[in-house]
Protein backbone atom coordinates (compact mmCIF):
# COMPACT_ATOMS: atom_id res chain seq x y z
CA UNK A 1 0.00 0.00 0.00
CA UNK A 2 2.90 2.60 0.91
CA UNK A 3 4.70 1.53 -2.41
CA UNK A 4 1.71 2.43 -4.73
CA UNK A 5 1.10 5.90 -3.18
CA UNK A 6 4.06 7.63 -4.60
CA UNK A 7 2.79 6.20 -7.84
CA UNK A 8 -0.47 7.86 -7.57
CA UNK A 9 0.71 11.41 -7.09
CA UNK A 10 2.60 11.22 -9.66
CA UNK A 11 -0.31 10.14 -12.28
CA UNK A 12 -2.26 12.99 -10.57
CA UNK A 13 0.58 15.71 -10.89
CA UNK A 14 1.13 14.67 -14.81
CA UNK A 15 -2.91 14.70 -15.41
CA UNK A 16 -2.59 18.59 -13.50
CA UNK A 17 0.15 19.59 -16.09
CA UNK A 18 -1.73 18.07 -19.74
CA UNK A 19 -4.97 20.22 -18.41
CA UNK A 20 -2.80 23.00 -18.06
CA UNK A 21 -1.10 23.39 -21.13
CA UNK A 22 -4.62 22.55 -22.77
CA UNK A 23 -5.79 25.42 -21.04
CA UNK A 24 -3.32 27.72 -22.84
CA UNK A 25 -3.51 26.81 -26.10
CA UNK A 26 -7.02 27.29 -26.30
CA UNK A 27 -6.51 31.11 -24.77
CA UNK A 28 -3.70 31.63 -27.43
CA UNK A 29 -5.78 31.37 -30.88
CA UNK A 30 -4.48 33.81 -33.54
CA UNK A 31 -6.46 37.15 -33.54
CA UNK A 32 -7.00 40.10 -36.41
CA UNK A 33 -3.66 42.51 -35.64
CA UNK A 34 -4.88 45.76 -35.00
CA UNK A 35 -3.31 49.04 -36.37
CA UNK A 36 -3.57 53.02 -36.04
CA UNK A 37 -5.08 54.84 -38.47
CA UNK A 38 -3.14 58.28 -38.37
CA UNK A 39 -5.68 60.46 -39.39
CA UNK A 40 -8.37 59.20 -36.92
CA UNK A 41 -6.12 57.36 -34.39
CA UNK A 42 -8.78 54.57 -34.32
CA UNK A 43 -7.61 51.10 -34.35
CA UNK A 44 -8.41 49.84 -38.02
CA UNK A 45 -9.20 46.20 -38.46
CA UNK A 46 -7.36 44.31 -41.01
CA UNK A 47 -8.62 41.28 -42.08
CA UNK A 48 -8.61 38.71 -45.29
CA UNK A 49 -11.81 39.73 -46.38
CA UNK A 50 -11.35 43.90 -46.52
CA UNK A 51 -14.29 45.50 -43.97
CA UNK A 52 -16.22 48.65 -46.23
CA UNK A 53 -14.39 50.77 -43.36
CA UNK A 54 -10.99 49.41 -44.57
CA UNK A 55 -11.52 49.79 -48.37
CA UNK A 56 -13.00 53.06 -48.05
CA UNK A 57 -9.20 53.94 -45.86
CA UNK A 58 -7.38 52.57 -48.51
CA UNK A 59 -8.74 54.60 -51.31
CA UNK A 60 -8.43 57.46 -49.27
CA UNK A 61 -4.64 57.63 -48.71
CA UNK A 62 -2.65 60.05 -49.78
CA UNK A 63 -0.11 58.29 -51.04
CA UNK A 64 -2.22 57.01 -53.69
CA UNK A 65 -0.39 57.49 -57.48
CA UNK A 66 -3.69 57.25 -59.59
CA UNK A 67 -4.81 60.14 -61.84
CA UNK A 68 -8.19 60.01 -62.98
CA UNK A 69 -8.50 59.89 -67.02
CA UNK A 70 -9.60 62.78 -68.69
CA UNK A 71 -11.27 62.74 -72.41
CA UNK A 72 -10.56 65.75 -74.28
CA UNK A 73 -13.14 68.07 -75.78
CA UNK A 74 -12.74 67.95 -79.69
CA UNK A 75 -12.27 71.38 -80.95
CA UNK A 76 -14.50 72.00 -83.92
CA UNK A 77 -13.26 72.33 -87.15
CA UNK A 78 -14.33 75.40 -89.38
CA UNK A 79 -14.65 75.57 -92.96
CA UNK A 80 -12.13 77.58 -94.55
CA UNK A 81 -14.35 79.67 -95.91
CA UNK A 82 -15.81 80.58 -92.53
CA UNK A 83 -15.31 84.16 -91.21
CA UNK A 84 -14.23 82.39 -88.16
CA UNK A 85 -11.40 80.24 -89.88
CA UNK A 86 -10.36 83.23 -91.80
CA UNK A 87 -9.22 85.21 -88.70
CA UNK A 88 -7.74 82.60 -87.39
CA UNK A 89 -4.78 82.95 -90.54
CA UNK A 90 -2.06 85.67 -90.85
CA UNK A 91 -2.12 87.82 -93.68
CA UNK A 92 1.63 89.09 -93.65
CA UNK A 93 2.10 89.97 -97.13
CA UNK A 94 6.07 90.91 -98.45
CA UNK A 95 7.96 93.20 -100.27
CA UNK A 96 6.51 94.48 -103.45
CA UNK A 97 9.14 93.80 -106.27
CA UNK A 98 8.87 95.68 -109.29
CA UNK A 99 9.35 93.47 -112.09
CA UNK A 100 9.22 95.88 -115.25
CA UNK A 101 8.69 99.60 -115.54
CA UNK A 102 5.65 100.01 -118.23
CA UNK A 103 4.38 102.83 -120.52
CA UNK A 104 3.62 105.66 -117.84
CA UNK A 105 0.00 107.20 -117.32
CA UNK A 106 -0.67 110.73 -117.81
CA UNK A 107 0.27 111.61 -114.31
CA UNK A 108 1.55 108.82 -112.91
CA UNK A 109 4.25 105.61 -113.26
CA UNK A 110 3.04 102.16 -114.39
CA UNK A 111 4.93 99.16 -113.29
CA UNK A 112 4.63 95.09 -113.56
CA UNK A 113 5.08 93.72 -110.29
CA UNK A 114 5.09 90.80 -107.71
CA UNK A 115 4.49 89.90 -104.18
CA UNK A 116 3.73 86.82 -101.96
CA UNK A 117 0.61 84.98 -100.91
CA UNK A 118 0.26 81.54 -99.11
CA UNK A 119 4.13 81.37 -100.42
CA UNK A 120 2.92 81.94 -103.80
CA UNK A 121 4.51 84.76 -106.02
CA UNK A 122 1.45 86.65 -107.04
CA UNK A 123 1.71 89.41 -109.57
CA UNK A 124 -0.05 92.31 -110.64
CA UNK A 125 -0.25 96.09 -111.95
CA UNK A 126 1.04 99.22 -109.45
CA UNK A 127 0.86 102.80 -110.80
CA UNK A 128 2.34 105.87 -108.48
CA UNK A 129 1.67 109.21 -109.04
CA UNK A 130 4.08 111.43 -110.12
CA UNK A 131 5.72 114.43 -107.89
CA UNK A 132 7.35 114.52 -104.36
CA UNK A 133 5.45 111.95 -102.27
CA UNK A 134 3.45 113.02 -99.46
CA UNK A 135 5.28 112.97 -95.86
CA UNK A 136 2.88 109.95 -95.18
CA UNK A 137 2.88 108.47 -98.42
CA UNK A 138 0.38 108.44 -100.79
CA UNK A 139 -2.94 107.35 -100.38
CA UNK A 140 -3.52 103.60 -101.86
CA UNK A 141 -6.40 101.36 -103.32
CA UNK A 142 -6.22 97.73 -103.78
CA UNK A 143 -8.32 97.27 -106.98
CA UNK A 144 -10.17 93.78 -107.34
CA UNK A 145 -11.26 92.85 -110.67
CA UNK A 146 -14.18 90.62 -111.76
CA UNK A 147 -14.41 87.28 -112.87
CA UNK A 148 -12.66 86.92 -116.17
CA UNK A 149 -12.00 82.94 -116.77
CA UNK A 150 -7.95 83.00 -115.81
CA UNK A 151 -6.61 81.39 -119.08
CA UNK A 152 -7.70 84.78 -120.81
CA UNK A 153 -6.87 86.81 -118.26
CA UNK A 154 -3.83 89.52 -118.62
CA UNK A 155 -2.46 92.13 -116.54
CA UNK A 156 -2.71 94.86 -118.62
CA UNK A 157 -5.78 94.00 -120.19
CA UNK A 158 -9.31 95.16 -119.17
CA UNK A 159 -10.35 97.70 -116.52
CA UNK A 160 -7.73 100.31 -118.17
CA UNK A 161 -9.88 103.30 -117.95
CA UNK A 162 -11.28 102.44 -114.38
CA UNK A 163 -7.28 101.97 -112.99
CA UNK A 164 -6.69 105.19 -115.06
CA UNK A 165 -9.26 107.53 -113.30
CA UNK A 166 -8.01 106.32 -109.37
CA UNK A 167 -3.92 106.63 -110.66
CA UNK A 168 -5.26 110.53 -112.11
CA UNK A 169 -6.29 111.33 -109.12
CA UNK A 170 -3.37 111.02 -106.87
CA UNK A 171 -3.34 107.59 -105.58
CA UNK A 172 -1.59 104.28 -105.91
CA UNK A 173 -3.29 101.68 -107.56
CA UNK A 174 -2.41 97.98 -107.25
CA UNK A 175 -4.50 96.01 -109.51
CA UNK A 176 -3.67 92.33 -108.05
CA UNK A 177 -3.93 89.18 -110.31
CA UNK A 178 -5.20 86.37 -108.14
CA UNK A 179 -3.73 83.00 -108.01
CA UNK A 180 -3.80 81.32 -111.21
CA UNK A 181 -4.69 84.02 -112.92
CA UNK A 182 -2.07 84.79 -115.50
CA UNK A 183 1.43 84.35 -114.42
CA UNK A 184 0.12 84.52 -110.87
CA UNK A 185 1.41 81.36 -109.38
CA UNK A 186 -1.25 79.06 -107.72
CA UNK A 187 -4.17 77.05 -108.94
CA UNK A 188 -7.51 79.57 -109.59
CA UNK A 189 -10.45 77.72 -107.74
CA UNK A 190 -12.30 80.92 -107.94
CA UNK A 191 -14.03 83.57 -104.76
CA UNK A 192 -17.05 81.77 -103.73
CA UNK A 193 -15.53 78.61 -102.85
CA UNK A 194 -12.37 78.32 -101.89
CA UNK A 195 -10.80 80.91 -99.88
CA UNK A 196 -7.48 81.47 -102.06
CA UNK A 197 -8.79 84.79 -103.58
CA UNK A 198 -9.43 86.31 -100.33
CA UNK A 199 -6.14 85.76 -99.23
CA UNK A 200 -4.64 87.03 -102.20
CA UNK A 201 -6.26 90.55 -101.33
CA UNK A 202 -5.80 89.89 -97.79
CA UNK A 203 -1.51 89.44 -98.77
CA UNK A 204 -2.11 92.56 -100.93
CA UNK A 205 -3.32 95.04 -98.20
CA UNK A 206 -0.12 93.32 -95.91
CA UNK A 207 2.48 94.56 -98.88
CA UNK A 208 1.09 97.77 -99.86
CA UNK A 209 1.74 98.58 -95.91
CA UNK A 210 5.44 97.76 -96.27
CA UNK A 211 5.72 99.51 -99.40
CA UNK A 212 7.20 103.04 -98.63
CA UNK A 213 5.77 105.43 -101.10
CA UNK A 214 2.17 103.78 -100.04
CA UNK A 215 0.92 106.02 -96.52
CA UNK A 216 -0.20 102.23 -94.66
CA UNK A 217 -2.94 104.63 -92.67
CA UNK A 218 -5.25 105.51 -96.08
CA UNK A 219 -5.53 102.32 -98.01
CA UNK A 220 -8.99 102.26 -99.59
CA UNK A 221 -10.31 99.23 -101.86
CA UNK A 222 -12.46 99.07 -104.98
CA UNK A 223 -14.15 95.96 -106.59
CA UNK A 224 -16.61 94.82 -109.73
CA UNK A 225 -18.92 92.15 -109.37
CA UNK A 226 -16.56 88.77 -108.10
CA UNK A 227 -14.14 91.61 -106.80
CA UNK A 228 -17.01 93.00 -104.97
CA UNK A 229 -17.87 89.81 -103.15
CA UNK A 230 -13.59 90.02 -101.95
CA UNK A 231 -13.53 93.89 -100.69
CA UNK A 232 -16.63 93.16 -98.53
CA UNK A 233 -15.44 89.93 -97.25
CA UNK A 234 -11.79 91.50 -96.67
CA UNK A 235 -13.30 94.47 -95.04
CA UNK A 236 -14.91 92.55 -92.28
CA UNK A 237 -11.42 90.39 -92.05
CA UNK A 238 -9.26 93.37 -92.08
CA UNK A 239 -9.21 96.82 -90.13
CA UNK A 240 -6.75 97.98 -92.63
CA UNK A 241 -9.18 99.27 -95.16
CA UNK A 242 -10.66 102.26 -94.78
CA UNK A 243 -13.17 102.61 -97.11
CA UNK A 244 -14.44 100.65 -99.78
CA UNK A 245 -16.13 101.35 -103.19
CA UNK A 246 -18.10 98.54 -104.89
CA UNK A 247 -19.82 98.33 -108.57
CA UNK A 248 -22.55 95.41 -109.62
CA UNK A 249 -21.02 93.61 -106.08
CA UNK A 250 -21.81 89.73 -105.50
CA UNK A 251 -22.62 90.76 -102.31
CA UNK A 252 -25.73 89.12 -101.16
CA UNK A 253 -24.94 86.32 -98.16
CA UNK A 254 -25.08 82.63 -99.34
CA UNK A 255 -28.79 82.01 -98.72
CA UNK A 256 -29.35 84.44 -101.08
CA UNK A 257 -26.36 83.73 -103.70
CA UNK A 258 -28.03 80.53 -103.69
CA UNK A 259 -31.86 81.58 -104.62
CA UNK A 260 -31.97 84.87 -105.94
CA UNK A 261 -29.10 84.63 -108.77
CA UNK A 262 -30.67 84.05 -111.76
CA UNK A 263 -28.40 85.62 -114.34
CA UNK A 264 -30.24 86.92 -117.51
CA UNK A 265 -29.92 87.59 -120.97
CA UNK A 266 -31.64 88.26 -124.20
CA UNK A 267 -32.53 85.01 -124.39
CA UNK A 268 -33.65 84.63 -120.89
CA UNK A 269 -31.90 83.49 -117.63
CA UNK A 270 -28.40 81.21 -118.02
CA UNK A 271 -27.87 78.13 -115.96
CA UNK A 272 -25.84 78.22 -113.07
CA UNK A 273 -22.12 77.44 -114.52
CA UNK A 274 -21.02 73.53 -113.57
CA UNK A 275 -18.62 74.77 -111.01
CA UNK A 276 -20.91 76.36 -109.08
CA UNK A 277 -23.52 73.70 -109.01
CA UNK A 278 -20.92 71.45 -108.03
CA UNK A 279 -19.78 73.18 -104.38
CA UNK A 280 -23.46 73.90 -103.97
CA UNK A 281 -24.42 70.12 -104.51
CA UNK A 282 -21.17 69.18 -102.02
CA UNK A 283 -22.24 71.84 -99.38
CA UNK A 284 -26.26 70.88 -99.07
CA UNK A 285 -25.25 67.32 -98.70
CA UNK A 286 -22.52 67.76 -96.19
CA UNK A 287 -23.79 70.64 -93.93
CA UNK A 288 -27.58 71.08 -95.64
CA UNK A 289 -29.61 73.51 -96.43
CA UNK A 290 -29.80 76.98 -94.97
CA UNK A 291 -32.90 76.22 -93.57
CA UNK A 292 -31.73 72.74 -92.00
CA UNK A 293 -28.57 74.63 -91.01
CA UNK A 294 -28.03 77.95 -90.58
CA UNK A 295 -25.42 78.12 -88.66
CA UNK A 296 -23.34 77.07 -91.21
CA UNK A 297 -23.89 79.53 -93.71
CA UNK A 298 -24.03 82.26 -91.64
CA UNK A 299 -20.49 81.72 -90.75
CA UNK A 300 -19.53 81.92 -94.78
CA UNK A 301 -21.62 84.86 -95.15
CA UNK A 302 -19.87 88.35 -95.00
CA UNK A 303 -23.32 89.50 -94.26
CA UNK A 304 -23.21 88.11 -91.12
CA UNK A 305 -20.41 90.16 -89.89
CA UNK A 306 -21.20 93.61 -91.06
CA UNK A 307 -20.60 95.24 -87.47
CA UNK A 308 -16.83 94.22 -87.77
CA UNK A 309 -16.42 96.56 -90.96
CA UNK A 310 -13.41 98.52 -91.27
CA UNK A 311 -14.82 101.21 -92.94
CA UNK A 312 -17.72 103.17 -95.11
CA UNK A 313 -18.73 101.80 -98.56
CA UNK A 314 -20.26 103.12 -101.88
CA UNK A 315 -22.33 100.80 -104.07
CA UNK A 316 -23.16 101.25 -107.27
CA UNK A 317 -26.08 99.39 -109.29
CA UNK A 318 -27.22 99.30 -112.93
CA UNK A 319 -31.17 98.78 -112.78
CA UNK A 320 -30.57 96.31 -116.24
CA UNK A 321 -27.33 94.60 -114.75
CA UNK A 322 -27.96 90.69 -116.24
CA UNK A 323 -25.15 89.47 -114.39
CA UNK A 324 -25.89 90.19 -110.79
CA UNK A 325 -29.11 91.31 -109.48
CA UNK A 326 -30.09 94.61 -107.85
CA UNK A 327 -31.31 93.29 -104.76
CA UNK A 328 -27.90 92.06 -104.10
CA UNK A 329 -26.74 95.73 -103.11
CA UNK A 330 -30.07 96.48 -102.26
CA UNK A 331 -30.04 93.96 -99.72
CA UNK A 332 -26.72 94.93 -98.82
CA UNK A 333 -27.57 98.60 -98.24
CA UNK A 334 -30.33 97.86 -95.86
CA UNK A 335 -28.28 95.45 -93.96
CA UNK A 336 -25.66 98.13 -93.26
CA UNK A 337 -28.17 101.24 -92.79
CA UNK A 338 -29.86 98.42 -89.78
CA UNK A 339 -25.71 97.36 -88.41
CA UNK A 340 -25.87 101.52 -88.08
CA UNK A 341 -22.81 101.39 -90.38
CA UNK A 342 -21.84 104.25 -93.24
CA UNK A 343 -23.01 103.51 -96.85
CA UNK A 344 -24.07 105.24 -99.80
CA UNK A 345 -26.06 103.95 -102.84
CA UNK A 346 -26.49 104.85 -106.08
CA UNK A 347 -28.58 102.96 -108.88
CA UNK A 348 -28.29 103.96 -112.34
CA UNK A 349 -31.57 103.30 -114.65
CA UNK A 350 -31.39 101.23 -117.34
CA UNK A 351 -27.41 100.20 -117.00
CA UNK A 352 -25.54 97.14 -117.29
CA UNK A 353 -23.26 95.60 -115.51
CA UNK A 354 -20.26 97.52 -116.00
CA UNK A 355 -22.18 100.68 -115.71
CA UNK A 356 -21.39 101.74 -119.65
CA UNK A 357 -23.56 104.08 -119.73
CA UNK A 358 -23.12 106.08 -116.75
CA UNK A 359 -18.95 105.27 -116.43
CA UNK A 360 -18.21 109.01 -115.67
CA UNK A 361 -20.80 109.55 -113.43
CA UNK A 362 -20.00 106.53 -111.76
CA UNK A 363 -16.41 107.06 -111.39
CA UNK A 364 -17.02 110.89 -110.29
CA UNK A 365 -18.69 109.86 -107.02
CA UNK A 366 -16.08 107.10 -106.54
CA UNK A 367 -13.25 109.54 -106.59
CA UNK A 368 -15.66 111.99 -104.16
CA UNK A 369 -16.20 109.26 -101.64
CA UNK A 370 -12.12 108.52 -101.24
CA UNK A 371 -11.25 111.94 -101.23
CA UNK A 372 -13.79 112.19 -97.93
CA UNK A 373 -12.63 108.99 -96.62
CA UNK A 374 -9.07 108.29 -97.40
CA UNK A 375 -7.40 112.10 -98.22
CA UNK A 376 -9.55 113.45 -95.70
CA UNK A 377 -10.75 116.37 -98.24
Amino acid sequence: MNASRPIYWFLLLVLLVIASACSNQATSEPQPAAEIDSATEKPVVLSATPSPTATATATASPTSTQTPTVTPTPTPTLHPMSIPALRQMSFPGSEIIIEDTLEPGANYNRYYVSYLSDGLRQYGLLTIPYGETPPTGWPAIVFNHGYIPPEQYRTTERYIAYVDWLARSGYIVFRIDYRGNDQSEGIPRGAYADPGYTVDVLNAVAALKQFPPADNNRIGMWGHSMGGYLTLRAMVLSEDIQAGVIWAGVVASYPDLLTRWRRGSANGPTPTPPAARRWRSNWYARYGTPEENPDFWDTISSNSYLEDLSGPIQLHHGTADESVPLEFSEILYQELQDAGMAVELYTDPGDNHNLSNSFGQAMTRTIEFYERYLKGE
